[in-house]
């Protein structure tokens, strides 16, 4: 495959958790002129949802062309707190797949929107984990929740605005049973307004099945001193742990900041059948535990980074619609890496192989159980890999 199509010329600044995410986002729509486009898997009703939400109601009130699309499963509650306020404040609002209510589980219908996009007046994009949900609002875990999103300025506004556009086009023919007219409200602003390299990759059931997938393979099989990965499900292919595996194995410092708290039990006590393996072979392990790990970000040697919605696991790699951004720059990278190195050392604990050995067989053994179910159900689903 080819790998990911970077473009120069751009300003891309790190935005961390939503403290910092939701005012620069309510500050663009704020601005708009012409056209908004919003794609998220959760949309919640809670503080910093509101913020957004009014400024989404004030732009279609001064005439912006204002669209949003939430899934149907991440975003059933927004269906009937939110969608009617938008709708009746003149917001174009789509759900992509409508929620799961029956008791099978066919794969087309497990294929969610679990990307994280905005674009604003085809000039400014913000791309990451962050959902429209406040950090404080984690229920059942510690808030506040921990994640990035980044904030883009530049010609990588090209392909983000086309491929935002065009998955609105696709899912209103879809729900509309016609084929809407192909038509922008603005042309993409491509002038050069940095000197930061990056690229957007998606995720789709198309052409982009496992470009994400591929795109951190590439960089891990090219690591020479370290890849340091931050995910909030992780429950890799045995290709993805064997390229963790020889980067250590050439010397590279190979790093994962994994969620130490249990969300999902399934996933948490499959994802740790596969500790024993990676930690001998050289792969360290930290886990979080100060509060809610949500981030999907990578740091390969100096100068490549990404941030996104994937997670590495099979939903984001193989089923659900994800979308990151790659950036080549070592001013951004050693950014992210220093924010990441700053939550390990506050809030995660290394996991030693001679530690994990001793574990109880009882764990060991619900862990295998834990892994055996899952890859049980992807294989069923025709998924795993």
């Amino acid at each position: 495959m080819s790998g990911p199509h970077f473009i120069g010329g751009n300003r891309i600044e790190l935005l961390e958790c939503g403290a910092a995410f939701f005012p620069a986002l309510c500050a663009a729509i704020d601005a708009a002129h012409s056209e908004i486009h919003l794609q998220t898997y959760i949309y919640e009703k809670d503080e910093s949802a509101d913020l957004i939400t009014t400024a989404l109601k004030r732009a279609a009130a001064r005439g912006v062309k204002v669209c949003v699309m939430v899934d149907g499963f991440g975003g059933r509650h927004f269906v009937v707190d939110t969608l009617p306020e938008l709708s009746a404040a003149g917001v174009e609002v789509l759900i992509y797949r409508r929620e799961i209510r029956s008791l099978s589980f066919p794969r087309r219908r497990l294929r969610r929107l679990h990307r994280k996009v905005a674009v604003i007046d085809a000039a400014v994009a913000f791309v990451g984990g962050i959902n429209i949900i406040d950090d404080q609002n984690t229920p059942g875990h510690i808030p506040p929740r921990f994640d990035y999103a980044v904030k883009i300025e530049g010609p990588l506004l090209g392909p983000i605005y086309h491929n935002t556009y065009r998955l609105w086009w696709m899912l209103g023919w879809a729900t509309l049973r016609e084929r809407p007219p192909w038509r922008y409200v603005q042309r993409p602003r491509l002038v050069r307004v940095g000197d930061m390299r990056a690229a957007f990759i998606v995720r789709d059931n198309l052409r982009h099945r496992r470009s994400i997938e591929e795109a951190y393979l590439a960089a891990i099989e090219g690591a020479r001193s370290e890849v340091l990965i931050a995910c909030a499900y992780f429950l890799p292919g045995r290709r993805f742990r064997q390229a963790l595996i020889d980067a250590a194995q050439r010397g590279a410092n190979v790093v994962l900041l994994l969620q130490g708290r249990v969300e999902y039990a399934l996933l948490h006590y499959a994802s740790r059948a596969l500790y024993s393996h990676l930690l001998s072979g050289g792969v360290r392990i930290f886990e979080y535990h100060t509060s809610f790990l949500h981030a999907k970000v990578g740091v390969v040697d100096e100068d490549w980074a990404t941030v996104g919605s994937s997670n590495i696991d099979p939903f984001s790699l193989l089923l659900a619609r994800e979308a990151n951004v790659v950036v080549r720059n070592k001013v951004f990278t050693c950014r992210l890496r220093s924010s990441l190195a700053d939550a390990m050392d506050a809030g995660a604990r290394e996991l030693l192989a001679k530690d994990w050995r001793r574990a109880p067989r009882l764990r060991r053994i619900a862990n295998w159980l834990a892994f055996g179910l899952v890859r049980m159900a992807m294989g069923l689903l025709g998924i795993w890999h």
